[in-house]
């Protein structure tokens, strides 16, 4: 068993992570390793490199070397989140898309028996008056002040 875990026939390869990790925890504990960092190390090292690389760069939660419950889980994490996106990509590659449809719509023909005979008069406004009427009011004492001034 040891010897396996030295070698890379024991290596994720093109299976699920589920499946490595179960293959993966047979053989540490058939080989005796107890050591956290050890299977940190061996899992690791084990895993598809697109999955180590993304947790071992992850910006923040990233999991500790010495805990390796923590690094399975983010490896079935990551791995659950690539099988859906991939699902995705499939379905919406195989889907048609609605947005590269040509759909063509010819207006409805008009017959001519639903065409009026006669058209309605147009309406014309009523044009303003040219002159406007503006009230300016009078002085009426002005009028009797002049006649009572002397001439």
């Amino acid at each position: 068993m040891i010897n396996a875990l030295e070698g890379t026939s024991y290596h994720q390869g093109n299976r699920m992570v589920n499946d490595y990790l179960d293959s993966f925890q047979a053989l540490v504990s058939d080989a005796g390793y107890m050591n956290p960092q050890t299977l940190v190390v061996k899992f690791q090292r084990g895993l598809r490199l697109g999955i180590q690389n993304q947790i071992a760069t992850m910006p923040y939660g990233r999991p500790a070397d010495t805990n390796p419950d923590t690094w399975y889980r983010a490896a079935k994490r990551i791995d659950q989140v690539r099988l859906a996106n991939e699902t995705f990509q499939l379905v919406s590659r195989s889907a048609p898309s609605a947005s590269l449809k040509t759909i063509s719509v010819q207006p409805p023909l008009l017959s001519v028996a639903r065409l009026p005979l006669a058209l309605p008069p147009p309406v014309i406004p009523k044009p303003l008056p040219t002159t406007l009427s503006i009230e300016v009011p009078i002085d009426v004492d002005a009028a009797r002040k002049a006649r009572s001034l002397p001439s």
